[in-house]
């Protein structure tokens, strides 16, 4: 049986791996529909350390938690932790440790979770940190696109807009890495993957094309296109955030011709990138995927709580 213990970056997962936790998450998606509520972690504390804003995550964690059977408890800004009066980070996390059978952490700070697991005795689920990774993000998206598509070896994918500062396409193009896939990587010059991000993809041998221009050519290829908002809280400056939003805005008529199966992907929220007339068409698959978050959350804290 695979045993995850931190769940950090999907950089430390191989695809028997990856497959595990989509597999857990499909028996998952299945219990619910038939019990709604399974006892697997009763008597379990999950502990939700955001010290960063979030909504689905937080919330689709926190669902994933009670539909388990745990008690939840945890904070969601910095400002309501000791942080604030002064305390490190790093005592912070060894105080959390004292109550909590599993800790969910979103922070600011790249490597942040990483920090966490170092002074935790409890396992560490990274639910973000700043713009590195966001590894349980992309392991939904990976449920997704096997519950519509059936595979994901074999597909093409598209990658498109602020490839720099999205986290999760830093984490889903680790994740893609393990399959035989086709990527296509569009952005402007200025957002595009960082170099970390491009070495492991050519060191996975992993097929991709960058290009700036969403055609009719590479569209007709697609089967997969995910995109995200441009970051406005990752930029320097509101000069440079100006700059780039507003890079690539997805709508029916750009998707004219586009595959009948093609599936619109996006972690949201969103902006202009993906207006709501998309939200009509059959590409759309984006508010399934937060629904499949629950599941796919479900199963990381049951595989690092050693009951799945």
């Amino acid at each position: 049986m695979v045993k995850l213990y931190d769940v950090l970056s999907c950089k430390d997962l191989d695809k028997e791996e990856f497959l595990h936790v989509l597999k857990k998450a499909s028996e998952m998606e299945c219990l619910v529909s038939k019990k709604g509520k399974l006892n697997l972690l009763e008597g379990k504390i999950v502990t939700m350390a955001f010290f960063e804003p979030s909504t689905r995550t937080r919330l689709s964690f926190e669902t994933a938690a009670h539909r388990m059977g745990a008690d939840v408890v945890g904070f969601s800004s910095t400002e309501s932790t000791s942080v604030k009066k002064g305390e490190s980070f790093e005592d912070t996390i060894k105080t959390i440790d004292q109550y909590s059978d599993v800790i969910v952490i979103r922070r600011a700070d790249a490597g942040s979770a990483k920090r966490a697991a170092e002074v935790a005795s409890a396992p560490v689920i990274n639910a973000g940190d700043g713009p590195n990774e966001h590894p349980t993000q992309a392991m939904l998206d990976l449920y997704t696109i096997m519950k519509e598509k059936g595979t994901i070896d074999g597909l093409t994918i598209g990658l498109i807009g602020d490839l720099k500062h999205a986290r999760v396409m830093h984490s889903l193009a680790h994740a893609l890495s393990n399959f035989n896939v086709k990527l296509y990587l569009l952005s402007p010059e200025f957002l595009k993957q960082p170099p970390e991000v491009m070495d492991h993809l050519k060191a996975k041998n992993v097929r991709f094309e960058e290009v700036s221009a969403l055609n009719d050519e590479i569209i007709k290829d697609l089967d997969v296109l995910y995109t995200v908002r441009v970051q406005r809280e990752r930029f320097p400056s509101e000069e440079d955030y100006l700059k780039a939003r507003g890079s690539y805005i997805i709508t029916p008529n750009l998707l004219k011709k586009a595959r009948n199966d093609l599936i619109v992907l996006h972690p949201l929220p969103r902006r202009e990138e993906l207006p709501p007339e998309m939200d009509d068409t059959p590409y759309a698959r984006y508010f399934e995927q937060a629904r499949n978050g629950v599941y796919v959350r479900m199963a990381l804290l049951g595989v690092v709580a050693r009951v799945l």
